[in-house]
This record gives structure tokens, sequence and C-alpha cells, in this order.
């Protein structure tokens, strides 16, 4: 992966690290607390509950974007298209979802976590064995897969040790996020996703540019780009329709991945619900809101940053593949354009954007798993009067450090692995279908039952495991779509059994929530479906 490694000069590196300088020294700056004050668990862990519209949308996309989609992305782009997109188009149409049905739910219980709310909904066994759960998770999965997969791309590209990357990375996490919480990583965030959205699309431009020649421009080679490759502009995929070899040079079918309107209808659905609704270090910004007019304006800002997003990470893929990129593996895409295509200066403006993502990424999973840990399972789990405001703040500190020390000492032993983004996104789905069941039925079935909610997190697992086993033919998003339905006609019948159909003690009255009339909110999310549709429509 040496041959892709990009020739940076002074300048690129004054850039990039003016930018590093900027982002820690803006996280200490507005850290800083008052004379006579100290921070609580509110300030820590939701920002005092004061985050704007456009913070919160801006905090979401920085969370969510990282090297995955940067490189990943990228090479997806390159192997099957702007098929890949749909992960980026749906998610902006799921965020509308989450912001109305979701939200209102949520921020109607003042709750700090999502096992909080699994408590006040089932109880606290339901709590506890999925706070357990997402710790594990954010540590050992996300946290160790983003410091391997963003030290990698600093590897690949800067040629700088994987051990130094993955410690550099680690470091400047700490250094801003550890002090102030998620405050800190909220407004740096701020800051981030304008470098990551403008080093990402400068990247695109200046390769469009090239493709097209300095005669037709950004909009002539985008245009020949589709004649050129149309097959890879195809949103919709059939079987059989767009074959590419992986990796490894074996010929795949683009369906296995994209199946067909199942992307549209089907599984997909259930990996962004899950994912944007029932996620701590992603909905956590919506729970710091200032009220909930605001957090529904702030997943509506993000959804139209979601839209714009394939342009910076899937598009640049594709052009490598019109060019005929000289790589070996589809996950060099990214590199190989900014090595061959963005000049001195820019190159170094990109690649902040690419580090801005991964830091961001990290910072968040970082106060999202002591988040977790302070809040559902120490204090819940110790008297109330014993504990002070002043020392939760310090646990989470202390469990923050620990999390990324620990994922920084595992995250190189991931390069034993092979396809480990491929092999995290299968994981990740195998618990997905079960989990976002119980969210569902809780938060809009009232006869849901702790018990039946325990089933089907225990069994969520080998139900995707066994399906994988028996129909390996049948496309990962559909058997997550039927892992999720077995799910909910479990905790159906689970809970039927034994209320005889009575409604939960603590049952939701939903239609009791009140959801304030917005028209700012209402004209940005018919933008939005609007928008989408009209993509979906012109790429078909």
């Amino acid at each position: 992966m040496d041959s892709a490694a990009v020739a940076f000069t002074t300048l690129d590196y004054v850039i990039f690290g003016v930018y590093l300088f900027v982002i820690v020294g803006l996280g200490l700056w507005v850290s800083q607390e008052e004379e006579g004050e100290e921070k609580d668990s509110a300030d820590y862990f939701l920002a005092s509950k004061a985050l704007p519209f456009w913070a919160i949308g801006s905090s979401l996309i920085a969370a969510n974007i990282s090297a995955e989609q940067f490189i990943g992305m990228s090479g997806s782009g390159f192997r099957v298209g702007l098929a890949i997109a749909s992960y980026e188009w749906m998610a902006a149409v799921t965020l509308l979802v989450i912001a109305w049905f979701f939200l209102p739910i949520y921020l109607e219980k003042e709750i700090y976590t999502m096992p909080q709310f699994l408590e006040e909904r089932y109880d606290g066994r339901v709590r506890m064995l999925l706070a357990i759960f997402w710790l594990l998770v954010y540590v050992f999965v996300n946290l160790t897969s983003v410091l391997y997969m963003g030290g990698l791309s600093i590897n690949v590209i800067m040629g700088f040790p994987l051990w130094a990357s993955v410690l550099g990375l680690a470091a400047v996490a700490t250094a801003y996020s550890l002090y102030g919480g998620l405050k800190a990583v909220a407004w740096t965030d701020v800051v981030q996703v304008v470098v990551l959205v403008g080093g990402g699309l400068l990247t695109t431009w200046v390769a469009l540019d090239a493709y097209g020649g300095s005669e037709a421009g950004v909009v002539g080679g985008f245009t020949q780009l589709m004649g050129d490759v149309s097959g890879r502009f195809n949103m919709i995929l059939f079987e059989g329709e767009l074959m590419y070899r992986n990796d490894e040079g074996a010929l795949k079918d683009a369906y296995q991945l994209l199946p067909g309107l199942s992307v549209l209808f089907g599984g997909l659905w259930v990996a962004n619900l899950f994912y944007w609704g029932c996620n701590q270090y992603i909905i956590q910004r919506a729970l710091a809101a200032k009220s909930l007019k605001e957090a529904q304006r702030g997943l509506a800002f993000a959804g139209y940053l979601k839209l714009l997003l394939p342009l910076i990470v899937v598009v640049p893929g594709i052009v490598a593949f019109a060019l005929d990129a000289p790589i070996q593996r589809g996950d060099e895409a990214y590199p190989w354009l900014l090595g061959e295509y963005v000049g001195s200066g820019f190159r170094g403006l990109a690649f902040a954007a690419l580090v801005a993502a991964i830091i961001s990424s990290l910072a968040s999973m970082m106060n999202s798993a002591s988040t977790i840990f302070t809040m559902d399972l120490y204090r819940n789990y110790t008297s109330r009067e014993d504990v002070s405001e002043r020392r939760l703040v310090r646990i989470g500190r202390a469990v923050a450090l620990i999390c990324i020390v620990v994922a920084a000492a595992l995250a190189p032993q991931l390069a034993d692995l092979d396809q480990v983004f491929q092999y995290i996104q299968e994981y990740t789905g195998f618990v997905s279908p079960g989990v976002l069941a119980i969210f569902v039925l809780g938060l809009f079935w009232s006869k849901a039952t702790p018990n039946a909610a325990l089933v089907s997190a225990v069994l969520s697992i080998p139900l995707s495991a066994a399906f994988k086993f028996w129909t390996p033919g049948v496309a990962f998003l559909n058997r997550m779509l039927i892992v999720f339905f077995i799910s909910v006609a479990l905790i159906v019948a689970i809970s039927l059994l034994e209320n005889e159909g009575e409604d939960h003690p603590k049952a939701i009255d939903v239609g009791g929530i009140e959801r304030e009339r917005d028209p700012i909110y209402n004209v940005a999310a018919f933008g939005i479906l609007a928008i989408t549709a009209a993509l979906y429509a012109f790429f078909w």
C-alpha cells in the first residue's frame, strides 16, 4: 500500500498543523469554566442542554463521517458506483423520521442515554444488558476500528507507521474532548464539518476539472464522466447488472451489497433507523438541544448535509475508476486522487478534511462511552446520595481516557484481519435488527413487556448468524429485514402471552406527547423529500 503514499510539501504540513492547533485550542477554550463554577453531569454529558440547531446538525455529521466514508465509500464508488450513495441519501430521509417520531418522546423523558430510556420503558435488566453491550461495542468495535482505519489512512497517504498514526489520532481527540465533554466535541465539530465539507468538495472539484480538461471545467467533467461510465451511475442495481472485482480479484455481483428495490424499501431502513435513532453517540447531540424545535431543525440541517456527501465521498471513487487508476485496492482510490490531482497547499486542506472526520468521530465515541458507563452503570448502581456531580464528571473523564487507551492498544491488531470494514458492518448488522425492534415496539406499542425485550436482545445475534449460515445467497440488507420482522413477531407473541393483551404499566402515551408545529422544519423536511425523490428519479 505504500505505492499510494502521497508526497506532501512544507505548505501542506503547515496547513495541516494550523488545523490541528485551531481544533485543540478551540476545544480547550469552549471548555473553560467561569470562576467559581464547576461542570456538572448535564454540562459534561449534554453540553448544558444548550446546543442550537446548526451545532446539532454539524456535530451529527462530523460524528457520522470518518475514514470509512472518505476511504471506504470512495473505494465502494470505485467498485460499484453511485449506488452506494443510498446509504447517505436514505439517511437524510431517516433523519426526518427520527426527528418527528422519536425525538419528541426522548426529550419528553429528559434522558441522558438510550439505555436509560429502556429502563423507563421496560426495566433495569434491559437497561443494564444494553448498556454493557453498547459499551463493549464502542470500545472494542467502533473506537478500535475508527482508530485502525484512520491510522491506516495516514499510513497510506503520508507514510507514517501505523502505530504512530493511531497514537497521534488518539492524542489529538483526547486533548480537547477529555476535559470539555460534549460541549467541546459539539462546538469543535462546527469547525470540523466546515473543513470536512470544504476539503472534500475541493478534492471532487479538482478531480472533475482534471477529468473534463481545462476547457470543459467541473460541470463538463461531470457530464463527461456520466457518459463514459454510465453504468456506475445507476442507483438501483438488479441481480447480474453490475459485476465488479473485489480487493482479492474475485468477481462479485454488486446486487449482494445493494439488493435492488430492497435498498429503498427493505433492510437499509433497519440499519438507518438503528444508527440514527437508537445509537448513543449520534442521538446524544439531539438530547443536548435547547428545545425540541432546535433538535428537529438540527436533524433537518444534518439531512441536507447528507444529501451533499456523495459528491464528497463517492464521486471521487467513480472518477478514479474512469481514469483507470493503477491501484490494487478500491480503498486506495481517494489517496491516489490526492496524490495525482490535488496540488500543494490544497492537498494539506483535503487531508485535514479526512483527519477532521476521524478525530470528530473518535471524540464523539469517547464521550458517549463515558456517558453510558457513568450514567447507566456507575450512577444507576451506586447510592445517589453518595455521588456528587463533581465525581460523576471525574468518573466520565477517567472512563473516556481508559476507553481510548484500550482502543489504541488494540487498533493495530486489526491489521491481521481481512476486510475489516465489511466485517464490522456485518457484526453491527447482527445486533441492530433485534435492538431496533425493542425500541420501535417500546416507543409505539403499549403492550411490549421487559421479558419480550430481553428475548429479542439475546436472540438477535444467533438469529442473524443462523440466517447467514443457512441462506448465504440472501443479500445482507435483506437478511437484516427478515431478522427484524422475526424479532418484532417474538416481542409481540411473548408480550401477548405474558399480559393477555393488557397495556404494560410503563407504556408510553405517544398521543400525549406535545409536538409543536414548526413551519421552518416542515419546509426543510419537504425540501429533503423532494430533493431525494428527484435524485433517485434522475439516477434511476
